[in-house]
């Protein structure tokens, strides 16, 4: 399988969707504190789908109700780590915090050249990671006019 699994026709491109179930995306998307892109009502009338637009490149974070969810919800927090590139990866964390997420992983240095991470469990229980992260700086870095 040449190029892996993700790249047998044509090439990865980015990460584009990261998807999160909630018991209640109404209240996952207070948590945001910024306005929805795109919302998507259930057969009751409550969301069931709640999509933002975040980051440099404005990708999309999805938040789904756990009934239309593959898996549901469970009570412990589960399903892939994805990790926000961030500036200020101890103020973020503060923030992450106080705003009512639990710690997951402290911080940990990956190997002392700039790669650092921290994970959270919001208050839905998904887990969310942050990073400062070298290598995303140099792609911005090159992908924008200079």
């Amino acid at each position: 399988m040449k190029g892996g699994p993700l790249g047998v026709r044509g090439r990865t491109r980015s990460a584009r969707n990261v998807r999160q179930s909630s018991r209640s995306p109404s209240q996952a998307s207070r948590y945001q504190r910024r306005p929805a892109y795109f919302e998507r009502p259930g057969h009751d009338g409550e969301p069931a789908y709640v999509e933002f637009r975040v980051g440099d490149y404005r990708h999309e974070l999805g938040i789904v109700r756990g009934a239309y969810a593959p898996h549901g919800v469970g009570a412990a927090p589960a399903g892939a780590v994805l990790y926000w590139a961030v500036d200020d990866l101890d103020a973020t964390l503060d923030r992450l915090l106080a705003m009512g997420a639990e710690e997951h992983q402290g911080i940990v240095d990956r190997g002392g050249d700039g790669f650092v991470t921290a994970s959270v469990v919001d208050p839905f229980g998904n887990v969310l990671g942050i990073m400062t992260n070298p290598h995303y700086l140099e792609v911005l870095g090159s992908a924008r006019p200079s």
